[in-house]
């Protein structure tokens, strides 16, 4: 047995152990490279033909937001927009300007399917019957309930994890060429393909499975890192073919007090975006409006005499641009009740699309008029907007954009006690301003279009009074 033990560790020296070794790896390649141990996510792919827009965090132009930022001249500070309404935005340097506010802002929205009851008149006599209980009278009515299903936008006011679903922007890239795919232009050198929005959130499988996405997790993208469900859809407005062939309908969607006609794009949404923001797979969906049928601003808007065209907007809540002054925000911020769940108001928490600074704090509650000028050396067109009215204040601004924690009452209070501004909006509180864009009255639809950039200069044309409609 002793000499039978000897002969097998003689032949397990070290060169072959090593030669086993080499082996085993040289095998498992190709393995690896068929079944990777990491998945593959669709921004690895896109990565090959497509340029991600937007401002690396770490790169922010809030980073100095809590920093004195009346120390230079008025300018436009950071650029946001928001895709998926109500999800995390994304911070831009520069962005293309539309009648409907900001390219890509708000395209989409989540919707919950409700459910309201209404009383529906029958036919024939109503029949009375006597309770020998109560010796009273009791009416049976011909009149029945009836049950009515509507799907209603979703918002961070009414689920605050929605801050936790992140979105990501892929535009084509003329200059990648895909080792599948090859060029990305087409055969005039124009850059070709689609643009698409990857969505992500926060997301574990039950089990072993679950054990294993969050190694991957912290193997891709580091140690902090989380394991996320994700999917992906194309920024353009489908086809009739495409309509029909992804079981996509035509449906409405509330939102506050419009109805609104839009897509139903709910097959696209993966079971597990239902299940984190806690609500029944069947009873979310996704909304997209058709471009060519987009809805007309009214109310405090310019008139199509005075802009030449009407401002539109997809699922912005009422005016296509929403501008935030960050001194006003640090001015609030010093009304708020502070506890160990907030201390800074991060003006995140406003959704703007354009932040300035350089302004003293509430300047902008009387604009009625402003242009933003190039700066030296920019390459960007002047703009011009009109200051619709003032943004009246719901509790959304109560969640952290960075946590999707709702705090229970600020800054929603700190608003009401001392930005009661507008007669129009009794005991509310206004923050920020509603903007539509103007153009050159030479300019004509479909080509009215400018590009508006981070720095540039900040002058108010005109004031006066507003009144919330």
């Amino acid at each position: 047995m002793t000499s039978r033990a000897a002969e097998i560790a003689s032949l397990l020296d070290v060169s072959s152990v090593f030669l086993f070794l080499i082996t085993l790896v040289v095998f498992s390649i190709p393995v690896f490279i068929i079944f990777p141990p990491i998945p593959v996510e669709r921004s690895d792919a896109l990565g090959q033909t497509h340029s991600k827009i937007g401002i690396p965090e770490g790169e922010s132009n809030l980073r100095d937001q809590y920093a004195n930022t009346n120390d230079h001249a008025p300018r436009i500070h950071s650029l946001h927009i928001y895709p998926l309404k109500s999800c995390r935005g994304i911070e831009l340097a520069e962005a293309t300007l539309l009648p409907k506010g900001l390219e890509h802002d708000r395209v989409f929205c989540l919707a919950q399917l409700k459910t309201k009851s209404r009383t529906r008149p029958g036919a024939g006599a109503a029949t009375t019957t006597t309770s020998a209980a109560a010796d009273e009278p009791s009416a049976s009515s011909t009149s029945s309930v009836q049950v009515d299903e509507y799907w209603e936008t979703l918002t961070l006011r009414k689920i605050a994890h929605m801050a936790n679903v992140k979105v990501d922007l892929w535009v084509p890239d003329a200059s990648k060429h895909s080792r599948q795919l090859g060029p990305t232009t087409g055969d005039d050198g124009s850059g070709g393909g689609n643009s698409f929005m990857v969505v992500r959130f926060p997301w574990r499988s039950p089990g072993v499975k679950g054990i294993v996405e969050s190694v991957a997790a912290k193997l891709s993208r580091g140690l902090s890192a989380a394991p996320e469900r994700e999917f992906m859809l194309p920024m353009s407005f489908p086809s009739p073919d495409e309509v029909k062939a992804r079981g996509y309908s035509q449906a409405e969607v509330t939102h506050f007090r419009s109805v609104i006609p839009a897509l139903n794009m709910g097959s696209e949404l993966p079971t597990e975006l239902a299940l984190y923001l806690g609500l029944e797979p069947q009873k979310l969906t996704l909304f997209r409006l058709d471009p060519a049928q987009r809805r007309q601003v009214f109310g405090s808007a310019p008139t199509l005499d005075v802009a030449g065209y009407q401002p539109e907007i997809d699922f912005q809540d009422a005016y296509p641009l929403h501008l935030l002054n960050l001194s006003s925000v640090r001015a609030l911020e010093s009304k708020i009740r502070r506890d160990a769940d907030i201390d800074r108001l991060d003006c995140r928490r406003f959704r703007p699309n354009i932040i300035v600074s350089g302004l003293p704090e509430y300047d902008e509650d009387d604009w009625r008029s402003v242009q933003f000028k190039a700066a030296s050396g920019q390459d960007a067109d002047n703009s011009l907007f009109d200051v619709s009215c003032r943004t009246v204040r719901c509790k959304l601004p109560n969640v952290d954009p960075a946590t999707g924690i709702r705090h229970k009452v600020e800054p929603d209070h700190a608003l009401r006690h001392y930005r009661e501004i507008d007669a129009g909006a009794p005991k509310k509180g206004c923050m920020g301003m509603q903007m539509c864009p103007l153009f050159p009255k030479d300019v004509v639809p479909p080509h009215l279009q400018s590009t508006i950039r981070v720095g540039m200069e900040v002058v108010v044309l005109k004031r006066g009074t507003h009144h919330a409609l």
